[in-house]
C-alpha cells in the first residue's frame, strides 16, 4: 500500500510532469541516458519511472535492440507516462519496486531516479534490483541531496513555513530531499548484498518558465499539495503566490534556470 507521501493522483501527474519536469528532472533524466549509453542491447528496467522523464530521454538515446520495460507504484503516474509520444517502445507495468514481478536475472540494467526516497524498505528495493540483474548487469539510481542544495524548494519551503504552521516538516523536506547522507545509503545497499558502488555528486541546472510555474510545480504538482490544502479552502492559492513572490525576489518574475543537486549510485552485479 503507498504512504501518503508516495500518492501522486489527480491533478499532480499532469503539474508534475509539465512543471516539476524542466526544472528538476531532465537535467537528471539526459545525465541518467548518458551513463547508459554504452548499451547497446539486452534488457532495461526502470523503477519508480513516475511519469516518464527518464523513460523518455532513455527511449530517445538507446537502440531499439535495448527493451525497456517501465514500471511505478502510482498508476496514475503510469498513465500519464504511457500518453507522451515516443513511448511506443516501452513496456509499462505497475509494480512494487520491493516485490518486483520478474523472474531472477531478467535485465542488463536496472534504473531508478528519484524514487528510492519513497520506498518504505530501501534495502528491499535494492535486493530486489539486484536478484532481477545478470551477472555484470548495472544499478543506477539517484537521490536528491537536503534541500539546502535546492535553492528553488527552499525559497517555496521557506514562504510555505512564515504562512502556515505545521508540527512537522514538509513533505519535501522529509521525504525527497530527506534521505542524503552516503553513508546510510551505502549500508542500506551493503545489507541488499551490494559490494562496491560509487557514489557522485551531480548538479543539475535546470528551467522554469516563470517564478509562478515553478510555484505551481512545488505546491500544486506534489503530495504536499494535500499538505498545503488542509490548512483551508483558500491555502492553495495563498501558498502558490507565496511561493511565487520568494522564488521571483531572487530569480525574476520570467523564464529562469537554477541549480539542484543529487547523489548518483552506480554498482554492478
Amino acid at each position: 500500500m503507498a504512504t501518503p507521501d508516495a500518492v501522486f493522483a489527480g491533478s499532480v501527474p499532469a503539474n508534475y510532469d509539465r512543471y516539476m519536469g524542466p526544472l528538476f528532472f531532465e537535467p537528471f533524466a539526459r545525465d541518467v541516458a548518458r551513463r547508459l549509453s554504452d548499451l547497446r542491447a539486452g534488457a532495461l528496467l526502470e523503477t519508480a519511472a513516475g511519469t516518464g522523464i527518464v523513460t523518455a530521454a532513455l527511449a530517445a538515446a538507446l537502440p531499439q535492440a535495448v527493451t525497456i520495460t517501465a514500471t511505478d507504484l502510482n498508476q496514475p503516474m503510469l498513465d500519464h507516462a504511457m500518453a507522451k509520444p515516443g513511448m511506443e517502445r516501452v513496456s509499462f507495468r505497475q509494480a512494487d519496486a520491493q516485490g518486483l514481478p520478474y523472474a531472477d536475472a531478467s535485465f542488463d540494467a536496472v534504473v531508478c531516479q528519484f524514487g528510492a526516497m519513497f520506498f518504505p524498505d530501501r534495502v528491499a528495493a535494492y535486493r530486489e534490483a539486484r536478484r532481477v540483474l545478470r551477472p555484470a548487469g548495472r544499478f543506477l539510481f539517484s537521490i536528491w541531496d537536503s534541500v539546502a542544495h535546492a535553492p528553488v524548494a527552499r525559497l517555496a519551503l521557506d514562504a510555505l513555513s512564515r504562512r502556515f504552521r505545521r508540527a512537522d516538516a514538509w513533505f519535501l523536506e522529509r521525504t525527497p530531499h530527506g534521505h542524503f547522507d552516503p553513508e546510510v545509503i551505502r549500508r542500506d545497499l551493503r545489507a541488499a548484498g551490494w559490494e562496491a558502488v560509487r557514489v557522485e555528486t551531480v548538479t543539475g541546472i535546470g528551467r522554469a518558465a516563470s517564478a509562478r510555474s515553478a510555484a505551481i510545480a512545488l505546491c500544486q504538482g506534489t503530495p504536499m499539495r494535500a499538505e498545503i490544502e488542509a490548512f483551508g479552502p483558500d491555502a492553495l492559492s495563498i501558498a502558490t503566490d507565496a511561493a511565487a513572490a520568494e522564488i521571483a525576489a531572487q530569480f525574476g518574475d520570467g523564464p529562469f534556470e537554477a541549480p539542484s543537486r543529487a547523489l548518483v549510485m552506480e554498482a554492478t552485479r
